[in-house]
């Protein structure tokens, strides 16, 4: 079970880290708050492809890393550099 997602420099979010809890959680929000940019990152962590877009304005690289289970293994996706 997914328990949290760390979100550096992905999109227009600098910083980001989302704890789930057990169970049924739900993404709720108004329009352009991010929920969209959750379900992408978590895209890439199951194997979408990823894009340098998706790099936020200013930065040269983002990084997606989720952690699941009471003995957290984490994967980390560190994206390429704009050109």
């Amino acid at each position: 079970m997914l328990s949290e997602l760390r979100l550096e420099n992905y999109a227009v979010i600098d910083n980001v880290v989302v704890e789930f809890a057990p169970g049924l959680n739900l993404l709720t929000g108004e329009t352009g708050a991010g929920k969209s940019i959750l379900i992408g990152a978590l895209g890439l962590l199951l194997g979408d492809k990823s894009s340098s877009d998706a790099i936020r304005t200013g930065t040269r690289a983002r990084t997606v890393s989720a952690a699941s289970g009471a003995r957290p293994a984490r994967v980390r996706i560190t994206g390429a550099t704009k050109a």
